[in-house]
């Protein structure tokens, strides 16, 4: 997208027509913060969508970063059938696999396998923020989490919008993290002692990748800081001091709450989130709770990501993330 159809993509007129063409659909879409967030009602999830439904969805979701609906009686079926008319499913997880009989589904569960560690002592105001799957060197366009089993308070997800976090940076410091790449891996959180469990599934498929610190992103043109905290480990060709602090600039500095989005779950609630714009944190509150919570989520096959300097990502170890269907099951 040239910088004239930016503009265009973000003036107040292409808002307007964007809320005029979900209107025409049968949509009505509710912002909830300036920068990142709507809930969009009309939509029946469950049943093939209209040409401009979709239309209109995706035009939402790129101009707020994640999107949301409520009472949405999705199952494995549906909301796979859903989704695809987004893109192509990846496998449900490339290190943690998959629920048995469905290859493109996610368990999103209080204890999955993910979260298989213990004693995580340096926690940071960024410790568990994340963009998904970003130590492959495709990481999923788009991700699509449906509420099943939701407690009756807490378990809040957050979103930001690593787009407004770019632009709110200084010219100069823009201009320096344009020309920056970093390495993303899986590894257990710092400061935490991983079951054997969790490193055995982490070393057998492991994925580490080089990506740019600036992602362009390949429908709007828009520049987003490519940060996330989970997985990116350090900044090529900095020395580790210098590493730590840009990191820990960028990372505090990407989650300023006028850039985010925080999300009460009800069951049949859904998001859909662009994963090349933003971060997202999953709730740690639920362990200090007795309710179960349990989601499902599948992701969207993404394409290598691009830096301003039009060099792209690159594999360090692991394969690309495929689509369901060339993976084994």
């Amino acid at each position: 997208m040239t910088q004239t159809q930016l503009a265009e993509f973000e003036s107040p007129d292409a808002a307007h027509e964007g809320a005029l063409a979900a209107s025409q659909a049968g949509l009505r879409i509710a912002p909830l913060s300036a920068h990142i967030g709507a809930e969009i009602h009309g939509a029946d999830l469950t049943q093939p969508l209209p040409a401009a439904q979709v239309a209109a969805i995706r035009r939402a979701l790129l101009r707020w970063k994640v999107v949301f609906f409520r009472d949405q009686a999705l199952t494995h079926e549906t909301q796979v059938a859903f989704a695809r008319q987004f893109g192509e499913l990846t496998v449900g997880h490339p290190v943690f696999g998959h629920v048995e009989g469905h290859p493109e589904v996610y368990s999103i569960g209080k204890h999955r396998k993910a979260n298989r560690f213990q004693g995580q002592t340096n926690v940071r105001p960024w410790t568990g923020w994340h963009t998904d799957v970003t130590a492959a060197v495709n990481p999923p366009a788009a991700s699509i989490l449906r509420g099943v089993t939701i407690p009756p308070y807490g378990g809040d997800t957050q979103w930001t919008n690593l787009v407004a976090a770019y632009q709110a940076l200084s010219a100069p410091l823009r201009g320096f993290v344009d020309g920056l790449r970093g390495i993303h891996r899986f590894t257990a959180p710092a400061g935490a002692n991983a079951t054997r469990e969790f490193d055995s599934l982490v070393n057998r498929a492991s994925l580490v990748s080089e990506h740019p610190l600036v992602r362009v992103h390949p429908e709007t043109g828009e520049r987003a800081l490519y940060v996330s905290p989970s997985f990116l480990k350090s900044v090529k060709d900095l020395t580790p001091r210098e590493s730590q602090q840009i990191l820990e600039l960028l990372w505090e500095h990407a989650l300023r709450p006028e850039f985010t989005v925080r999300f009460k779950w009800e069951p049949g609630s859904v998001a859909f989130w662009d994963n090349r714009s933003t971060a997202h944190l999953a709730p740690t509150d639920i362990f200090d709770l007795d309710f179960d919570r349990q989601l499902y989520r599948v992701t969207l096959v993404g394409d290598v990501p691009v830096g301003p300097d039009g060099q792209s990502s690159v594999a360090v170890e692991g394969d690309p993330v495929l689509a369901a269907h060339g993976a084994a099951s």
